[in-house]
């Protein structure tokens, strides 16, 4: 059986002989923001790296605010020395970038995994729910499935414009379902299809959604829940790329639009034992009431991670399928949970309520983290929407008493970590503060 650093010299050495023009490769990690930062390393420097040389990036890199700035955050960034930390190589994620001008490579990078993992690295955090659910006999199955809005390349004043209809040069202003969208746009959605294959990523289904412009686009269920965050993750890098080549924007912002639907990331979970069996079928489906319960009571204190800046909160209360309460209901795209309808074998939920923006691995992590405590709980859930529409508990849609709700939560500090839950809540505070510093200009309109 190969060693580790065998299998990755040997993944290096074969992306080198079928790629033989590519001379340098995109090192990359997710940060809190859910932006990607990295090194660009030499092609031949990846195979020192991969047969076991160091790799170290600067800890704080992790703690990026949404603009790219750092902010203090108890002693990191400005009174820790800001350290280097260990990164290692993701097997299998070495890929070629098919959407720059020259040829180019990329691979995943994570400190979870080495000697020191940074606690606040989002990957690092989920493979700590993964773990601990491993420990216990627990193995979940996830799916994402991802909205996005393709624009115009050129912005009007800043603002986004329609993209252009390829058959008729026309705005795409108008929103629906129709499945000939998918056909008008055919070129570049394909070419996000392929590139994302390309990846190594497992998508399917590929919808027309009702915004104008905008796409939804489903992965497979994948039994590693890392992996299934890394395509959501990847996904959106490529898209964004692919569509600059094709003359337009593709953005997962969540709302774009006030008077068009926003764009979600729905998460598909289910959970099984070391044999095969579903979970939450178990008993008849009392599992599954528990688990519900679960996310519903943890999903209040976790809405910091679900909608991650000040426009994932506009997104909330929408006008279309966007929940304004933590609820749940058997097939009801208005409920937060929903429970699709499926064969024991497939019994799962599909939690509804994170934005496309948020970080895909700090969304899966605190869903698995509600499922666990439901599971653990063993409460019941309130009434679903099924039998009562006015169901539902109320959730924070501010950002800093959505960061009260969550920093001193018990639960949510022992599922996903103490240190955390600190950095990540001051995190969002400093970047909702830095957000407010600049005056916009309805407030001249309004006041001067």
């Amino acid at each position: 059986m190969k060693s580790p650093s065998a299998n990755l010299l040997a993944e290096v050495r074969t992306f080198r002989q079928n790629h033989p023009d590519v001379r340098y490769v995109d090192l990359i990690a997710l940060d809190i923001a859910g932006h990607f930062y990295g090194k660009r390393y030499p092609v031949e420097m990846l195979e020192k790296v991969a047969a076991g040389g160091p790799l170290k990036l600067p800890q704080n890199a992790v703690l990026l605010g949404a603009q790219g700035g750092l902010f203090k955050i108890g002693d990191y960034c400005f009174n820790d020395g800001d350290p280097d930390a260990n990164r290692r190589l993701v097997p299998g994620t070495l890929k070629p970038v098919s959407w720059q001008s020259q040829p180019l490579g990329q691979m995943l990078i994570t400190s979870d995994g080495t000697e020191a993992p940074i606690e606040f690295e989002p990957r690092e955090v989920l493979a700590n729910v993964l773990e601990r659910l491993h420990l216990k006999g627990i193995h979940p199955v996830v799916a994402f499935e991802l909205e996005f809005y393709l624009f115009d390349k050129k912005l009007d004043n800043g603002l986004p414009q329609f993209p252009r209809d390829p058959l008729s040069d026309d705005a795409d202003d108008q929103p629906n379902l129709h499945i000939e969208r998918l056909s008008r746009f055919g070129d570049v959605l394909d070419d996000m299809a392929q590139t994302a294959r390309a990846q190594g990523i497992d998508i399917t289904v590929i919808t027309a959604e009702i915004g104008p412009g905008q796409f939804e686009i489903n992965f497979g269920h994948c039994d590693d829940g890392l992996r299934a965050a890394d395509w959501a993750a990847l996904f959106c890098r490529s898209t964004r790329g692919v569509a600059l080549k094709h003359g337009y924007r593709a953005s997962f912002m969540a709302k774009p639009y006030l008077q068009f639907p926003g764009s979600g990331m729905h998460v598909h979970v289910s959970l099984y034992d070391g044999a095969g069996n579903n979970l939450l079928a178990a008993h008849q489906q009392q599992p599954l009431r528990h688990a519900v319960a679960g996310c519903l009571a943890l999903l209040p204190h976790c809405m910091p991670i679900f909608a991650p800046n000040h426009n994932a909160l506009r997104r909330l209360g929408g006008t279309v399928n966007a929940a304004t309460r933590a609820s749940w209901g058997f097939e009801d795209r208005d409920a937060c949970v929903r429970i699709p309808e499926s064969d024991p074998r497939n019994l799962r939920i599909e939690h509804r309520l994170a934005s496309a923006d948020a970080n895909p691995y700090l969304v899966l992590a605190a869903i698995l983290a509600g499922l666990e405590h439901g599971l653990e709980a063993r409460q019941e859930p309130i009434a679903p929407l099924n039998e009562d529409r006015s169901s539902g508990t109320d959730f924070p849609v501010e950002m800093l008493d959505a960061v009260r709700a969550m920093h001193h939560q018990p639960v949510v500090r022992d599922k996903l970590g103490a240190e955390f839950v600190e950095v990540y809540c001051e995190n969002k505070r400093q970047d909702h503060l830095a957000f407010q510093q600049e005056i916009h200009a309805r407030e001249y309109r309004w006041f001067l």
